[in-house]
C-alpha cells in the first residue's frame, strides 16, 4: 500500500502535545464554568477547579512514570479515554444536580461528586506530558525538517542573545533542547486554548457543546496518533523506518471510530444536543422552592444572549390541595438566569408595586423625570407611560429588549411601550451611563435581577449607590424590589450596611398587594424599598395616589421614613472587596422536606425572584 507524505516523527509529536494541551487548559476553563453555574460564586468555583486539576495533574505525571515505555499505544489510550470521560462527565455533573436519587446524599458528598470529573480529566492529562516527552527523547535524531530546523536554529540565535545579557547561556546542545520544545508547545496550547475558548467557542455554542468538541479534538489527536505510528494496516501516515511503532488492540480502533462519529455527530446537532440537556437540566431545577411533586416546569423558549440565559416556561401546578400560587393550574413564566422576571401571576402587581407605588409621591406630569434601570421587558415602561412621566430607560441586553418588543407573552403586559414618546432609551451598561451623565432624577427604579451571581455583585455594590445617589434631585428617592430579612438575613444586612455606607440613611419599604390566585383574596406579594439621602423626601401618599394605591390605600396608610439599620460584624459589598454574604442562594441546598413546607409556607413572593 502506498504511504502518503507524512509529517516526520517529531513534527507529529508537538503538533498532538499542542492539541492535548489545548483541550485539557480548555477543559479546565469548561467545567470552572459549569460548576459555577451549577453551584454559583464565580472566585469559589475557579478556584478550587483550578486548584483540583492542577493537583490532579501532578498526581497523574506522577502514576506515569509506571508506564512501559516500550508500548506508545499509551497515548492513544490516554487520549481516548480522555475524550470518553469529558463529556460523559458533564452528563454525570448534571444528572446528580438534577435527578432526584443524588438529592438524598449529603450536601457535602454532592459537591465532592461533582468534581470526580475534574479529578479524572485532571489525572489523565498528568500522563500526556510525560509520555510525549518520553517519546520525543526517545527518537534517534532530530527529525525536523531542513526548513524548519533552519527556522529553530535562528529563533534560537536569536533568544539566546537576548537571554544572554541576563542569564548564563550556551550555543551547544542538551537535554533542554528537547524538553523545552515540547513544553513550549504544551504552554502555547494553553494560550491559544484561552483565546479561542474565550473569545470563539464559548460565545459561538455555549458551554455544553464546547466540551463536546474538546472531546473530539481529543478522539482526533487519537485518530491521528495511529495513523501516524501504527504497525497496523490502518497506519496509513506511517513510515517504513520508524523510532515509534504502537501495537494497538482492534477492538480500541472501532471505539474510537464510534466515538469520533458520536462526537461529530453531537457537534454538527450542537443546538439540539444543546437544547436537550438544557430543557432537561432546567425543568429539574427551576420551580425548586416548592415541595417535590406541587409544581412542574415545561421549557417552551430558551435562548442565550451575550449577558444572559433567557427561559420560558409554562408552570403547573401538581399538588393535591388547591393552587396557593396562581389561578387555574396553569400560567406562563420567564426567568432571567435563574431568577423569575415575570409570569402571568406577578406581572401586573409587581410592577404596581415597582413603579405605581412611587410614583404616588410625585406630579403625574412630564415634569417628573424618572431613570428605569433595567426593565428590558419595557412592562415598567408601560407603567411610566400610564403616569404621563419623561423617562430615561437603560438597559445593557439589547438582544433581550428586541426578542420582548414581539414576543406574544410579554406583549399582553407591556403593550408596545417602546413607543412611548416621552421615553429615551440607552442600550449601555448603568455604570458607564451614571458616570457619563449630568441628568438629575426625582425616582430611579431598579428593575434588576435578584443577586444570585457573582456577576450581579457590581449592581448590588456600595460605589454603585453612591453613584445613584449622586443622580437623585434633592427629593428624589431610589425604589428596588429586596428580599425578605426573615428568609435571608444574611443578605439583608449584608445589603442594608451596603447601601448605607453609600450615603442613604432612611429608607420606607411595603409591599406590592393583589388577588394573586383569582379567588377575590388579597394576598401580600413582593417586597420593595424606597431609599434617601434624608427624611425630607416625598412619603407614599395615598390620597394623592396613583390609581393602584388609591386601591390599595388601607395597605400604605402609615408609610414614613425611618434610618436604616445597620449590623456589626457586617462588612458592606464593595466593586473590589466584595462580600458574598450579600449573594442569595450561592449554592443549591436542598433542604429537609418540612423545612422546605415550612419555608414555602411562610416566604413572600420576592423570595422566589
Amino acid at each position: 500500500m502506498k504511504r502518503l507524505i507524512t509529517p516526520s516523527a517529531q513534527t507529529s509529536l508537538h503538533a498532538i502535545t499542542f492539541l492535548v494541551a489545548f483541550c485539557s487548559f480548555t477543559y479546565e476553563l469548561a467545567y470552572s464554568e459549569l460548576l459555577t453555574v451549577m453551584y454559583g460564586g464565580t472566585v469559589t468555583q475557579y478556584g478550587l477547579t483550578i486548584g483540583i486539576f492542577f493537583s490532579s495533574l501532578g498526581v497523574g505525571s506522577y502514576i506515569a512514570k509506571q508506564f512501559d515505555k516500550t508500548r506508545p499505544e499509551n497515548v492513544f489510550r490516554t487520549e481516548l479515554y480522555l475524550a470518553f470521560i469529558a463529556p460523559v462527565g458533564l452528563l454525570f455533573i448534571i444528572w446528580i444536580n438534577t435527578a432526584a436519587l443524588p438529592q438524598l446524599l449529603p450536601e457535602i458528598l454532592l459537591g465532592l461528586l461533582a468534581r470526580l470529573p475534574v479529578v479524572g480529566i485532571g489525572v489523565l492529562s498528568g500522563f500526556e506530558l510525560p509520555l510525549l516527552l518520553a517519546l520525543v527523547n526517545d527518537l534517534d535524531s532530530p527529525s525536523l525538517s531542513s526548513g524548519v530546523r533552519r527556522i529553530t536554529n535562528g529563533t534560537d540565535r536569536v533568544i539566546n542573545t537576548v537571554i544572554g545579557i541576563f542569564f548564563h547561556t550556551s550555543h551547544s546542545r542538551s537535554e533542554y533542547d528537547t524538553y523545552s520544545t515540547v513544553l513550549a508547545m504544551d504552554y502555547l496550547g494553553g494560550l491559544i486554548s484561552a483565546l479561542l475558548y474565550v473569545f470563539l467557542l464559548y460565545p459561538s455554542v455555549g458551554l455544553i457543546i464546547s466540551i463536546f468538541a474538546l472531546a473530539l479534538i481529543n478522539v482526533v489527536a487519537a485518530l491521528f496518533f495511529i495513523c501516524r505510528f501504527s504497525s497496523r494496516p490502518w497506519g496509513i501516515l506511517a513510515e517504513g523506518d520508524r523510532d515509534i511503532i504502537t501495537h494497538e488492540r482492534t477492538v480500541l480502533v472501532v471505539i474510537t471510530i464510534v466515538l469520533t462519529a458520536t462526537l461529530g455527530g453531537a457537534v454538527i446537532s450542537h443546538q439540539t444536543v444543546d437544547n436537550t440537556l438544557t430543557e432537561y437540566y432546567l425543568e429539574g431545577n427551576i420551580e425548586q422552592e416548592y415541595p417535590p411533586g406541587t409544581v412542574d416546569a415545561e421549557i417552551t423558549t430558551q435562548f442565550t444572549t451575550q449577558y444572559q440565559h433567557v427561559v420560558q416556561y409554562n408552570r403547573t401546578w401538581k399538588g393535591s390541595s388547591s393552587n396557593p400560587l396562581f389561578a387555574g393550574q396553569t400560567e406562563r413564566c420567564l426567568r432571567l438566569d435563574t431568577a423569575i422576571q415575570v409570569c402571568d401571576s406577578t406581572a401586573r402587581p409587581y410592577h404596581n408595586g415597582l413603579v405605581d407605588v412611587p410614583l404616588s409621591m410625585y406630579p403625574n406630569t412630564t415634569d417628573t423625570d424618572v431613570l428605569l434601570v433595567g426593565g428590558g421587558d419595557w412592562i415598567a415602561l408601560d407603567h411610566l407611560r400610564q403616569e404621563n412621566v419623561s423617562v430615561d430607560h437603560v438597559d445593557i441586553d439589547a438582544e433581550f429588549m428586541q426578542y420582548a418588543k414581539t414576543n406574544s407573552f410579554l406583549r399582553e403586559y407591556h403593550n408596545n411601550a417602546y413607543t412611548y414618546e416621552h421615553v429615551e432609551t440607552y442600550q449601555a451598561d448603568i455604570y458607564d451611563y451614571l458616570q457619563r451623565t449630568d441628568a438629575q432624577y426625582d425616582v430611579i427604579l431598579l428593575d434588576l435581577p435578584g443577586a444570585k451571581t457573582d456577576d450581579l455583585l457590581p449592581v448590588y455594590s456600595t460605589q454603585f449607590y453612591r453613584l445613584l445617589k449622586d443622580s437623585l434631585t434633592e427629593s428624589g428617592v431610589v425604589a428596588t424590589w429586596g428580599y425578605s430579612r426573615y428568609t435571608y438575613s444574611s443578605h439583608q444586612k449584608a445589603y442594608f450596611n451596603t447601601v448605607s455606607q453609600a450615603g442613604f440613611t432612611h429608607y420606607q419599604s411595603y409591599y406590592a398587594y393583589d388577588d394573586y390566585t383569582g379567588n377575590g383574596e388579597t394576598r401580600r406579594g413582593e417586597l420593595f424599598y424606597l431609599f434617601a439621602p434624608d427624611s425630607s423626601r416625598p412619603v407614599i401618599t395615598p390620597a394623592n395616589g396613583t390609581h393602584y394605591v388609591t386601591e390599595y390605600r388601607e395597605r400604605y396608610q402609615p408609610k414614613t421614613w425611618r434610618p436604616i439599620p445597620t449590623y456589626r460584624g457586617v462588612r458592606p459589598n464593595l466593586l473590589f472587596h466584595p462580600n458574598y454574604e450579600i449573594l442569595i442562594d450561592t449554592q443549591r441546598k436542598q433542604a429537609p422536606l418540612p423545612n422546605r413546607v415550612n419555608r414555602f409556607q411562610n416566604m413572600t413572593l420576592s423570595d422566589l425572584l
